[in-house]
């Protein structure tokens, strides 16, 4: 019916759960489905080239960065988003950084502290400067 690009589609089951009353440090790197329910003090990531989708439900806390394909955020993000295809903001998100994506759905009750920024070809961020 309506002609456009087709984005890739979210991954409808989850391989890796961290539960709630875990807390993890350190950085993720991930293909397929991962669903939050604890804390993550570090930065999330999905496999390069491959669609890697995060579900953070109302529990769970990032402390660091996200960048995936496809984002479902229901809990608390301190640091930024970047959602190459589809980005979901429930009712009890809140992210405190910028949210970088293609497509957005932004329930009522979302809260974002940061600014919105519409990426027309999903691309990634840029990476981070070399720490000397």
């Amino acid at each position: 019916m309506f002609f456009g690009k087709k984005t890739s589609r979210p991954q409808n089951r989850i391989d890796t759960l961290i539960g709630a009353g875990t807390r993890m440090e350190g950085n993720i790197i991930f293909s397929g489905g991962l669903r939050i329910d604890g804390h993550v003090k570090g930065n999330i990531c999905a496999e390069a080239g491959q669609t890697g989708t995060l579900v953070l439900s109302e529990p769970a806390r990032v402390d660091g960065e996200i960048q995936v394909s496809h984002v479902v955020i229901n809990g608390t993000v301190m640091g930024p988003v970047y959602a190459t295809e589809y980005a979901e903001l429930q009712p009890k998100a809140h992210v405190t950084g910028d949210v970088h994506y293609k497509t957005l759905e932004m329930h009522l009750g979302a809260i974002v502290e940061g600014k919105l920024v519409y990426q027309e070809n999903g691309g990634h961020h840029p990476p981070a400067p070399a720490e000397e």
